[in-house]
């Protein structure tokens, strides 16, 4: 039995399948076969059954799924403990990012961590901002980069890095991007593309609305902004989007009205941090000066 057998099995839980699991792990499909089978035998009980191309978790695996995840999050613990009393930066560092963040923010910064840290394995999850959040609340992300929430949670640390301006935008040919000095009023009369509601971006959007008591005709929510930004380009409504997405195929419409969202990271001061996690720490809140 050995610690890769049980980060395989949470990688498999995670993904729901073997390949893909694999691919995270950059292993190959026999090796995570493998070490699954380790830990059936270990424990005597089946863990993954056949589903198609996937495999379908037991009982047996959703019961043991939270105690390995705790397990393993304590075993980091130590590790980051220990860690402090070596000089070297160096382990695995598990952080999650928006997709937006991810695509549009980081991969110059990550690049010079990378650069400067060759010691430490960066595990990066893309992951909605919301579900990053708990994920850092929970302990299974050491560092999350996201849409800083509305109102932040009294328990976790937050730096905000970058100021996000969002933006009204249509199709060029969309009626409302003809029209000029719009209204909230005048948008409602058409369908939107917003981001779920349970989204910090589409709770600042929803908020503005509230404000004038009225209530956009909302006929699809997507959360990857790069989907919605594909569907407003070919017409199918107005969004909300932040205004470095703006491209040839969007307008921004002509409303008197300021939005911006905040973004930055997050992490638990409660549990034990990382040599590596401090040193990005560091090296993101050095560009906000």
């Amino acid at each position: 039995m050995n610690l890769a057998a049980f980060e395989a099995f949470v990688k498999v839980m995670e993904t729901g399948s073997i390949s893909l699991a694999a691919d995270q792990l950059f292993i190959t499909q026999p090796a995570v076969t493998k070490r699954i089978h380790s830990l059936e035998e270990y424990f005597g009980v089946k863990l993954f059954e056949s589903a198609g191309r996937g495999v379908q978790a037991t009982h047996a695996a959703h019961s043991l799924l939270p105690k390995v995840k705790n397990w393993l999050n304590e075993l980091g613990d130590i590790h980051h403990t220990l860690s402090h009393e070596q000089s070297l930066i160096k382990g695995k560092l598990k952080i999650g990012t928006s997709h937006h963040i991810g695509l549009h923010h980081l991969p110059n910064h990550l690049r010079n961590y990378v650069q400067e840290y060759p010691e430490v394995t960066l595990d990066v999850h893309f992951v909605d901002s919301e579900q990053a959040h708990e994920q850092v609340l929970a302990g299974d992300l050491e560092l999350a980069f996201l849409t800083l929430p509305p109102q932040g949670d009294d328990r976790l640390s937050y730096v905000n890095i970058w100021n996000d301006p969002l933006v009204f935008v249509a199709a060029p040919f969309h009626p409302l991007a003809q029209k000029q000095d719009l209204t909230l009023e005048d948008l409602i009369e058409y369908p939107s593309l917003l981001p779920a509601a349970q989204t910090y971006t589409s709770q600042i959007t929803l908020a503005e609305f509230e404000k004038q008591g009225v209530k956009p005709k909302i006929t699809m929510s997507n959360n990857p902004l790069e989907s919605i930004r594909m569907l407003a380009s070919i017409g199918l409504g107005w969004s909300v989007l932040p205004k470095t997405m703006l491209n040839s195929e969007l307008t921004q419409l002509d409303i008197n009205l300021v939005m911006h969202r905040q973004l930055g990271m997050v992490w638990h001061p409660g549990r034990t941090q990382s040599k590596a996690a401090e040193a990005l720490v560091s090296l993101m809140q050095q560009i906000r000066r």
